[in-house]
């Protein structure tokens, strides 16, 4: 994720979006805001989007079509996403929402620490992630460039053992530079 991933905060009402964008400006994260599912699903669409909160119930693409949407395509489908309700426990609604691997569902009205403190740790997990997946994409390729080139002597073009550098026991279990243990 880049650094400059924003969270995205998508509801049908401008009081609750400012509400929001209250409760989450101390985390000092970049925040945009989207009024529809569909102005949602486009800049999610555009990418730098680490977090989306949306609402459940919207005029049109609702926040769950968004997340059905999201969930079929690579670039989108591990975006962690909060969905939002005012109308109370539903478990329908949570079944659908669980299914489609949404990572909370919060009632209205919020409680702004729960809410940052749960943003935070969503936010800082996925940009983790992603860095751990680019780390592993760049190490493959180390791994493929190395093979290609023929200078590894291990077999089937595998990378050494990082092991393999460990000096081996004698079988007194000592060997050069270790301390002898007093026998007493």
């Amino acid at each position: 994720m880049p650094s400059d991933a924003k969270i995205l905060i998508v509801d049908d009402h401008e009081d609750t979006l400012y509400a929001l964008e209250s409760a989450l400006a101390p985390l000092g994260y970049r925040l945009s805001r989207a009024t529809s599912g569909d102005e949602a699903l486009k800049q999610v669409l555009r990418g730098q989007v680490g977090l989306l909160l949306l609402d459940v119930r919207m005029p049109g693409v609702s926040g769950l079509d968004v997340v059905r949407y999201m969930r079929r395509l690579e670039q989108t489908q591990h975006i962690p996403v909060i969905l939002l309700t005012g109308f109370g426990p539903d478990h329908e609604l949570t079944s659908a929402a669980f299914a489609l691997g949404v990572a909370d569902l919060v009632m209205k009205p919020i409680d702004p620490w729960a809410l940052r403190t749960k943003v935070r740790y969503l936010f800082e997990t996925h940009r983790r992630h992603l860095a751990l997946e680019h780390e592993v994409r760049e190490l493959r390729a180390l791994v493929k460039d190395h093979g290609d080139n023929g200078k590894d002597s291990a077999p089937h073009g595998a990378l050494s053992h990082p092991d393999a550098r460990v000096p081996v026991q004698r079988a007194n279990g000592a060997h050069t530079g270790e301390l002898e243990q007093d026998r007493t």
